[in-house]
């Protein structure tokens, strides 16, 4: 069955918009159609029907395709650990923690599962729409790629080169990427579009004629830029922050702080109380300090959590959430940010770095030890306190007891999970994905004085994704680009 493939000038161009707005445009026009990205980084990652774990724009993408989403979907992952090193995972496994020469030299053996995960795809749907990673200009990583050219021109797959002026310097994007690119690579590109206009697109028009002119590409669209974008769940900590930068139509939102970790993981638990109009959510970076106003302190999951509490010490967030606390405000845990809040984490197999014992914040009576063994699963779980269910996920590593746990967050498929302080302020969980339900979100709300919207958030993420493909279809030449798909 037929492929097309998306590439960016660089990262966060709007690729995984794109491809989403597409997917569901096709779904619209009666096709059978999937995501795929070869490769993705990103420490969001997505729990998937056949237990394993994919990028989380992956996962957004297969919703707007009307599947579940599935490990061939994104047959490599890169998780950074550290500043030079990943976790990969293979179609959706865990492989192996490398620093990044030596991932370099594993990628050679790499392009076997992708193109196994892609055929499969291919084979089961009408088109498969692909999306690139970073920018084919690197060309300095074009040896044995796997993520750009490398991966079309081993299926011929044709590419659409998408770059946003939104960032400037649109037509040095366009034409400075071919002119980096090998002749072959050139040749697998057949066309471009233009992304994140803002204001009246005939003004471009010299623009964009340069740009086929300098390239011999065709174009395919100015894309205008799409106002509701911040509605869809984010991949990237920065998009978040966009979006809860928003202003709110209350006059005295609650005041929710999420610490933004340097390894912050499954942050999609924050995309709907982002959507709150009572909440204002507040991305805390590195250096600031807690608002002493705050209702409630977030602790997110982790994809090191050791490190990262390492690193909230760092910031002196220690002290803020203990004054916090006295104060009477509210922390609440996810995963890697559920143990932090414990008395001790031990990793006596060194899975984190140097094997030891760490003390933590010391909120909960609770002891975690890492183990090499990954949870990873979708979940229903009832809440103890309000006795609402509520659909997530759990990807995690290590086991948690103490006697908080007598007083668990909720019961997980059957058991318990998480632990609440005896005053109730201090609560943690290794339920992922928990915001979503609607019910249970306005019941979490009203426990900090709030009041929901009382809207369904997936049915507003629903309403986006058409919104967003019918934005697609009155700009981009659809048609178009559907017949160059092989």
């Amino acid at each position: 069955m037929p492929a097309l493939m998306f590439q960016g000038t660089g990262s966060n161009v709007g690729k995984s918009l794109l491809v989403a707005g597409l997917c569901r445009a096709a779904k619209n026009r009666g096709l059978r159609v999937a995501p795929f990205k070869p490769q993705n980084m990103s420490n969001n990652a997505a729990v998937t029907s056949d237990g394993g774990e994919i990028g989380r724009a992956q996962a957004l993408q297969a919703l707007a395709s009307g599947l579940s989403p599935h490990t061939d979907m994104n047959p490599i992952l890169l998780k950074p650990e550290t500043e030079t090193g990943a976790q990969v995972i293979v179609q959706g496994k865990r492989h192996s923690s490398l620093r990044a020469r030596e991932y370099a030299k594993l990628k050679p053996q790499l392009m076997a599962p992708v193109l196994d995960s892609f055929q499969r795809l291919k084979s089961q749907h009408d088109l498969v729409i692909v999306e690139g990673a970073g920018s084919p200009a690197e060309v300095n990583l074009r040896a044995n790629d796997i993520a750009n050219m490398g991966f079309a021109l081993a299926d011929d797959v044709p590419v659409i080169l998408t770059g946003d002026i939104d960032r400037g310097g649109i037509i040095a994007q366009l034409v400075g990427t071919y002119a980096v690119l090998p002749e072959a690579d050139r040749a697998q590109i057949a066309g471009f579009i233009v992304n994140k206009y803002r204001g009246d697109v005939s003004l471009f028009d010299d623009g964009y004629q340069m740009i086929a002119d300098h390239t011999g590409w065709a174009g395919y669209g100015v894309l205008p830029y799409f106002t509701e974008a911040w509605r869809l769940p984010a991949e990237d900590a920065q998009d978040i922050g966009k979006s809860a930068a928003r202003k709110h139509s209350a006059a005295n939102p609650i005041k929710v702080v999420c610490l933004c970790l340097s390894r912050m993981a499954n942050f999609d638990d924050l995309d709907p109380l982002a959507q709150e109009e009572n909440v204002e959510l507040i991305m805390l970076g590195a250096g600031q300090p807690l608002p002493g106003d705050a209702d409630l302190v977030l602790i997110p999951g982790s994809k090191s959590t050791i490190g990262d509490l390492a690193f909230l010490r760092a910031q002196g967030w220690d002290i803020d959430l203990a004054a916090h606390h006295r104060r009477g405000g509210q922390i609440l845990g996810i995963c890697g940010g559920y143990q932090m809040l414990g008395k001790t984490i031990s990793d006596p197999d060194g899975i984190e770095g140097p094997a030891g014992d760490t003390n933590g914040l010391g909120f909960l009576d609770i002891h975690t030890v890492m183990t090499g063994d990954k949870t990873l699963s979708e979940a229903v779980a009832l809440h103890t306190q309000t006795g609402r269910h509520v659909s997530g996920y759990e990807i995690h590593i290590g086991k948690t007891t103490g006697t908080d746990c007598a007083r668990p967050f909720a019961e997980i498929n059957g058991r318990a999970d998480g632990a609440r302080s005896l005053d109730g302020r201090v609560q943690g969980s290794y339920l992922h994905g928990m915001f979503r339900a609607d019910a249970f979100r306005a019941d979490f709300l009203t426990g900090l004085g709030a009041q929901s919207a009382n809207t369904s958030y997936d049915i507003v993420v629903g309403t986006v994704l058409d919104n967003l493909a019918s934005h697609i279809e009155q700009h981009l030449d659809i048609d178009g680009l559907f017949s160059l798909a092989r």
